[in-house]
């Protein structure tokens, strides 16, 4: 047998062959140049600006998943989580990806094959988890609605009794149009009826009063980037205990392993159970996620919200001024983190965002699913949600508004002419 010092070398020269066998196309000219990120001020309906506090977060080192320190970080997550859904749940945690993979992992977990969903459409979110609930096999029943008006009570109470399905899909705040849906009262109704309540509360939570607990939601996830100010790529979640027995006791596993939450809870440490290595997370997501909840529970949720009402209430003077118009027209059914303003007639929406974004760096962004062409939105999210960035929204859209469209003038209450 060959000894360790006969086999070195060999094995060394057989590596330098391979080395000299080496042949790779030249490297790309456009990574020579330094990476240049100019500010923008992000006030369209998400990702929002993080603050300097949560950006400095995701300087940190890198952490390994089993980490002392990162299973620290995670437990102060959960906490702060359970503070902003109003909820007990054990099983809060964070799914690594955007917002559109806490609605997939709601769905892959509690359906399979031919469980019946009732899904109320009135915007795109519903829209796409009829799509995603389809690919699951589920039977899918909808309800469908004006996007500016939400469903009602006893809409949703006929419908339920009527489709008797194993979950309702209900959008809280729809970022495609501004409308908020009311949510007391639906959960009891579920319950009533053996069927779960999933809420999409991506760009609700932190801008509107929400109790998971009290309301008796089953299932809900919420978009870091959005109203909290973090960074996209990681989504809070949290389901209840009646939800945890229904994916406990599935037929078959969930069709998706990286969002199984059975696993993934396991490792974030919500079971009476050993962790278990599920997948790589994001650690310098986690830091940043622990920050921006720690700016929230330091102001107050009331404070938090109290803020963006009175935002949005100085929003929608300012437009009124300029004589536009607002998506949704009743401010009973308005969401206060996001607003859809009209397009008024001859108006090209794109010349008026992109002069905003090259002489103010603001974001004005247009309209998406049934606002599309029709309305640009606007968003009062993270850093962005004082009095003076909506003061400075205001004369930024009037100033690209005039600059791009000279021949219009506005009048106060006679509309935009």
């Amino acid at each position: 047998m060959q000894s360790e010092k006969e086999i070195a070398p060999s094995v060394l020269c057989i590596s330098m062959k391979l080395a000299d066998t080496m042949k790779f196309t030249p490297p790309p000219a456009s990574l020579r140049n330094p990476l240049i990120i100019p500010e923008k001020i992000m006030m369209g309906p998400g990702p929002s600006n993080c603050s300097k506090r949560v950006l400095t977060a995701m300087t940190n080192t890198v952490l390994s998943n089993f980490h002392a320190e990162l299973f620290r970080t995670m437990d102060e997550v959960k906490d702060g989580l359970r503070y902003i859904f109003q909820t007990e749940n054990r099983a809060t945690m964070c799914v690594s990806g955007s917002a559109h993979a806490g609605m997939e992992a709601m769905l892959s977990n509690l359906l399979e094959e031919g469980d019946r969903v009732l899904i109320a459409v009135n915007g795109i979110w519903a829209e796409r988890a009829v799509e995603m609930s389809e690919r699951y096999g589920a039977d899918v029943r909808t309800i469908e609605g004006p996007p500016d008006r939400p469903f009602s009570l006893e809409t949703l109470a006929r419908a339920i009794e009527l489709h008797q399905p194993k979950c309702l899909f209900l959008t809280h705040g729809d970022s495609s149009s501004g409308l908020l849906q009311p949510l007391e009262g639906v959960g009891q109704i579920c319950h009533q009826h053996d069927c779960l309540l999933i809420v999409d509360a991506v760009a609700s939570l932190c801008g509107v009063p929400f109790y998971m607990d009290k309301w008796e939601i089953d299932a809900v996830y919420t978009g870091a980037q959005k109203v909290l100010g973090a960074p996209p790529g990681i989504t809070p979640i949290s389901i209840s205990p009646k939800a945890l027995d229904v994916i406990r006791n599935r037929r078959t596993k969930s069709k998706v392993f990286y969002w199984d939450l059975l696993l993934l809870g396991n490792y974030w440490g919500c079971y009476d159970e050993p962790k278990r290595y599920h997948h790589t997370v994001a650690s310098n997501l986690i830091f940043a996620l622990r920050e921006a909840l720690a700016q929230i529970a330091e102001e107050g949720l009331e404070n938090q919200i109290k803020r963006r009402i009175e935002c949005a209430q100085i929003l929608y003077e300012g437009l009124g001024k300029m004589g536009l118009d607002i998506f949704v027209k009743d401010p009973r059914h308005r969401l206060p983190t996001v607003t859809g303003i009209m397009i008024p007639k001859g108006v090209d929406w794109w010349k008026v965002s992109q002069y905003a974004m090259n002489n103010f760096s603001l974001e004005v962004q247009g309209g998406l699913g049934p606002t599309f062409g029709k309305a640009w939105r606007v968003g009062i999210m993270g850093e962005c949600s004082t009095v003076q960035k909506i003061q400075f929204y205001l004369y930024g859209f009037k100033e690209s508004l005039k600059a791009t469209h000279p021949d219009y003038i506005f009048e106060e209450s006679n509309g935009f002419h």
